[in-house]
This record gives C-alpha cells, structure tokens and sequence, in this order.
C-alpha cells in the first residue's frame, strides 16, 4: 500500500504537503503511520478549519435571502450586528497580523463582510420603530463610510493596541448578542433569525475550540470563541422554544377587512384619475294613511 500512496501524482502530494505539512504528510499518507497522534490531531484541526472557512463563506447566505424574500429585517436587532460585525473583523484583523494560519480564522473575513451587508439591509427595511427616525439615505451612507474606515483602522493599527482590542471581543460577544437574546424574549418570537446560521454558529464554535487549541493556542482567540459558544447555545434554545410563533402571532393580528400598507397604496394609485359620481337618493314618497277596511259610513237617522 505504500508504494501507492509513495508515488502519488505531483499534484495530491503538493497539496497535501500545503495543508498538513511535509513531515505529517510523510507520517501518515506516504507511511500510512496511523498511530501518530499529533499528526494526527493536526490534520483534523486542519481538515476542521478548511470547512468551517468554507462554511463560513456562505454561513449568513441564508439570513440575507430571508431578508430579500420577505423584504424585511424584522426580529434583527440592529446593535447586535453592529457589534458582532465589529467583532469578527477585530478578530480577523488580529490573526492575520500575528501570521496565523488563513484556515484559523479565515471565517471571520466572510462573516465581517455578510453581517456589514445585513446591517445595511437592516437600515433599508427598518422596523416601525426606526422607520420615522431619519431618512434611509444618509444613514446607508454613514454606515457604509464608518465601515471602510473601520477597516482601514484595523490595518494600520499597532500590534499591541490590535491586541488591546482582541480582548475587548469578549464584551463585544457578550454585547452584541444580549440585545438579539433580550429582544427574542420581549417577542416571543425569533423573526426573520435564520435556524441555519444559529446551528452553524454553534458547530463552529465548537470545532474553532479545537482548532485553536491545536495549532495558535493563544488563550483570548480560545475565550472568545468559548463565550461565543454559550452566547449562541442561547439563541438556539430561543429558537427552539420559539420555533412557529411567527405564524400564530401573524394569523392572531389579521383583521376581516382590514387592508395591508401595499395593498392601500395600490388602492389609492386606481383611484387616482377616477371620477366618482355621486347621485343623491330620492325622497320616500309620502305615506297615505289608508281607511280600515271594512269599515262603512252610516247617516245618521234622526
């Protein structure tokens, strides 16, 4: 078997040698030397973190769909991604200035880049209560400055302050999910929160544990993520306890008759270059009171 795995095409082997290195690619594919644990341990972490970046790549697609389709942001705390979207890029920054492997921390790239499009997707289909408060416009536009110049500061920061900030990822974490925890349960209901990002968090949490234990072992990358994993665990009993409220809540506001923002907007555009003819309804003809019947007159006889 091993002069198989010996004489592989160029190509495998050069990957291979890419992703676990030379000395445990040599272990246990050219060697087939399965009882080398740390080459072992190595080679999940590393087959473990090329999934989660690649799950992470398409993570939030689901909750941006879910947004576009129904056309609204309901249930989304705008806070909580704000300061979660901050988070992830505090992070990315940080672990590719320290030089740690992309399959380390390569998520947080592309979760940085679907949250800073959902927190704009949030400006756009405000809630009723942000709706009034100022012009969508100007605010997609703060926001989409902030974020590059948010961007442009995480690059060109010191290590050490970089460093600062990382551990300011714990409250972050704690912060940026609080506001979704506390509005999930003042609902009732989890809104538009997608199942299949919440899970994926969690799964990712878990196996970034082990990942980061394995080839950074740097204690606040481990923290952060650690604290993550309860903070998600949270959100998904909410979901589970949640799960089809919507619905009810929806069928329990519906009233016979009653007519939706759209469909008074289509009203008002047919009346529009109607004229309406208003005819005045006649009189009731006046009501003769009728002689009983049967009765007849009499002369009187003298």
């Amino acid at each position: 078997m091993t002069a198989i795995t010996q004489n592989l095409p160029r190509f495998i082997s050069d990957l291979g040698i890419s992703i676990i290195g030379d000395k445990c690619y040599s272990s246990l594919v050219e060697n087939l030397n399965v009882g080398d644990v740390d080459c072992l341990k190595y080679s999940l972490s590393k087959g473990l973190g090329i999934g989660i970046v690649v799950g992470g790549s398409i993570m939030k697609v689901p909750q941006l769909l879910l947004i576009l389709s129904g056309r609204s942001a309901r249930g989304l705390s705008l806070p909580a991604y704000v300061l979660e979207t901050l988070a992830y890029a505090i992070t990315a920054a940080y672990s590719y200035r320290n030089e740690f492997p992309f399959s380390t921390y390569g998520e947080n790239l592309f979760l940085t880049i679907q949250n800073t499009i959902i927190t704009l997707l949030i400006i756009y289909f405000p809630t009723p209560s942000l709706r009034n408060a100022q012009a969508i416009g100007p605010q997609l536009a703060i926001a989409s400055v902030a974020s590059v110049a948010s961007a442009v500061a995480l690059y060109i920061l010191p290590k050490d302050i970089l460093s600062l900030l990382q551990m300011a990822t714990l409250p972050l974490s704690l912060f940026s999910k609080l506001p979704q925890i506390m509005q999930n349960a003042r609902a009732q209901s989890t809104g538009q929160l997608s199942a299949f990002a919440v899970v994926s968090q969690i799964v990712g949490c878990l196996a970034r544990l082990f990942t980061t234990a394995t080839e950074v072992g740097d204690l606040i990358v481990t923290a952060g993520f650690a604290l993550a994993l309860v903070l998600n665990l949270v959100l998904g009993a909410q979901m589970w306890m949640y799960w089809g409220n919507d619905q009810k809540e929806d069928f329990g506001k519906t009233e016979i008759g009653s007519l939706s923002e759209k469909e008074k907007e289509n009203w008002a555009s047919e009346r529009q270059g109607r004229v309406d003819v208003v005819v005045t309804p006649k009189s009731p003809a006046p009501r003769h009171n009728a002689s009983p019947s049967g009765r007849k007159w009499a002369r009187k006889i003298d």
